[in-house]
């Protein structure tokens, strides 16, 4: 799967604010949230890596080799909020765009998906050798942290509270009954089927 990314989300699901309250900083102390803050990062990456799901609203292209085989083009990412174009290259590297009418975008389903209209079918020009089709589409939970469901932010809560509190690379303490706690927070969330 090849894919990369278009706009990055504009804020994190876990606020600066949020974390301190869970990590029992008090608010006016300043010194480590640059700190923090990049463990919210660290949180998200390490969240969206095992959910294979975007959180917060992004845009993405995805590249494909070909048409599928069947009718329906799954998207990664999960949470489909929207498909912006489908881009093809002919086998003289030009680009047209596939009609939006020639195609059902399926939001409702989770991963969403590219589905092929009634009486319609994928343009048939000859196609480039690399990366001939390009999908630009927005996923994620919504624009901010309010809308991830609160079993994945409360896992990320966790995941930061154990990296504030072991900052030594060579000493890894997390217990055994909190990695347990993370996964049961994450696991019912995870995309599968999809990279």
């Amino acid at each position: 799967m090849k894919t990369a990314i278009k706009t990055v989300p504009a804020k994190y699901p876990i606020t600066l604010k949020e974390a301190k309250n869970h990590l029992r900083v008090e608010l006016d102390w300043t010194e480590d949230d640059d700190y923090i803050e990049s463990l919210i990062a660290t949180a998200t990456e390490k969240a969206e890596e095992r959910l294979h799901r975007r959180l917060i609203t992004q845009t993405w292209y995805y590249y494909l080799e070909g048409w599928p085989h069947g009718d329906t083009i799954v998207l990664p990412f999960g949470k489909l909020q929207s498909v912006t174009s489908v881009l093809y290259k002919d086998e003289d590297g030009d680009e047209t765009e596939w009609s939006s009418d020639e195609y059902i975008v399926d939001i409702k389903t989770d991963p969403g998906e590219i589905v092929v209209a009634y009486g319609e079918s994928y343009p048939s020009a000859g196609l480039y050798p690399s990366n001939p089709i390009t999908i630009e589409f927005v996923c994620g939970y919504g624009l901010t942290g309010a809308t991830v469901p609160p079993m994945i932010r409360h896992a990320m809560k966790l995941i930061i509270s154990d990296l504030y509190e072991n900052r030594e690379t060579e000493y890894f303490s997390i217990t055994t009954s909190k990695l347990k706690t993370i996964e049961n927070l994450l696991g019912p969330k995870v995309l599968y089927g999809v990279e």
